[in-house]
């Protein structure tokens, strides 16, 4: 019994030890999320390492191709008449050869290989386009849900405020058993928009901590930024102009296109013949010595390369018509989402000059008159119920109206809309 006394003071007096921050509550701003985002997302920092391997291939391209040595010794005769000097008719030979590139085939390939890495590069950028969209709608996701969790909260203890009028009339004599069973069952769907929110929560930092590579515990983890609607007003022309100079997809299909172009040009020059160049030293008694060149020429006469001609001018064809295939998405994903978010911001202005304050007005109205026997039961629970749908629709269109604006901007390929 005193060990364990003595282990559970130990135990307290370890808590109390523990620094205050150990426990802090991690909040992130957009910017923040962004910010770390960028820098611990493993699909990101994979893409980063493939650039490295693209200029990795540009050092191959350039490199020029190695000479050739060959040593001869010929002649030997171990078993001649004279075995003292079985290298006395040796003849040694050295030769060296270089292939010499024509047509600017190592200029080309390095060409080659630096637009596969800028192709590459916006590659990476689409796909870090894409996967922001990703964490932006996370991000909303978790402020949607925190506010729903709010309204909820606000809204079950409105509601408890008025059970308690409502026993209180009760015990008085106001009201019979049967109002008060049909009040106090009604808080059950309260309750479950509370649990419902408060799971949507989690599940929403969940999905933000994954995508953040982050291993913070969701208790200690938090997100702050604004949830509101608030209307900027861009033209479809603007954004289509927009999208046109910042797509990073729409500029790796052009960049294809210019490589293409490279690849094909490269395919002409390896049809062209290369000259080996050689030289040799060696001796041939009674000459003690001689040196010799000699120059190599492949004729090309059955191989010249047709088929990559052939095969790079159709990836040629096949790149113009991949380009014209990523402005016509362009402009259909910009059409999209612009057409989305006209809608959403038309219900929300209707929602924010009208519905919510006439929800708000009606439920006060009621409440006070229900209270003091002006209004019946159902007309309590009506109120109640629509207000609470209102509210909570309104809620749900702010975070379809932020989705949507994110879905623009990743239409038009930059942050348009904050």
């Amino acid at each position: 019994m005193q060990r364990l006394l003595r282990c559970l003071w130990i135990g307290v007096a370890l808590a109390g030890s523990v620094p205050t921050g150990v426990f802090a509550q991690k909040s992130l701003t957009w910017q923040q999320a962004k910010d770390e985002f960028e820098a611990a997302n493993p699909a990101l920092l994979a893409g980063r390492i493939g650039i490295g391997e693209a200029k990795a291939q540009e050092i191959t391209a350039w490199l020029r191709p190695n000479p050739d040595m060959t040593t001869t010794l010929d002649q030997l005769a171990p078993f001649s008449g004279n075995p003292y000097r079985p290298l006395g008719s040796a003849l040694p030979l050295i030769s060296a050869s270089y292939l010499h590139e024509r047509g600017g085939k190592r200029e080309l390939r390095l060409e080659s290989a630096q637009k596969g890495t800028a192709v590459a590069a916006s590659q990476l950028a689409d796909q870090e386009r894409t996967l922001l969209f990703n964490l932006r709608t996370a991000f909303v996701s978790t402020l949607q849900q925190k506010s729903v969790v709010a309204l909820a909260t606000e809204n079950l203890a409105y509601y408890d405020r008025l059970l308690g009028v409502s026993s209180d009339r009760y015990q008085a004599g106001d009201i019979s058993q049967v109002d008060l069973d049909r009040l106090e069952l009604q808080r059950v769907q309260f309750e479950t928009d509370l649990e419902t929110a408060q799971v949507n929560l989690r599940t929403a930092k969940i999905q933000l901590l994954t995508l953040l590579n982050d291993r913070t515990p969701i208790e200690q983890f938090d997100v702050t930024g604004p949830f509101e609607f608030t209307e900027q007003v861009v033209t479809l022309e603007e954004l289509h102009q927009m999208a046109l100079a910042k797509r990073p997809d729409l500029r790796a299909a052009a960049q294809a296109l210019d490589k293409a172009r490279t690849d094909h040009q490269l395919a002409v020059a390896n049809g062209a013949a290369d000259v080996t160049f050689a030289m040799d030293v060696g001796r041939n008694p009674p000459i003690p010595a001689y040196l010799g060149f000699s120059m190599t020429v492949p004729l090309r006469i059955f191989d010249r390369n047709q088929g990559e001609k052939a095969r790079t001018q159709l990836d040629i064809r096949r790149s113009e018509r991949l380009e014209e295939g990523s402005q016509a998405q362009v402009f259909s994903d910009v059409d999209s989402a612009f057409a989305s978010l006209n809608g959403n911001r038309v219900l929300l202005r209707t929602y924010k000059s009208k519905y919510l304050e006439q929800a708000t007005r009606i439920r006060e109205t009621v409440s006070f008159s229900y209270q003091h026997g002006g209004a019946s039961l159902l007309d309590f629970l009506n109120a109640q119920n629509d207000y609470r749908s209102v509210q909570l629709n309104y809620l749900l269109l702010v975070g379809t109206y932020m989705t949507a604006a994110s879905q623009l901007n990743m239409a038009v390929g930059s942050e348009v809309i904050q």
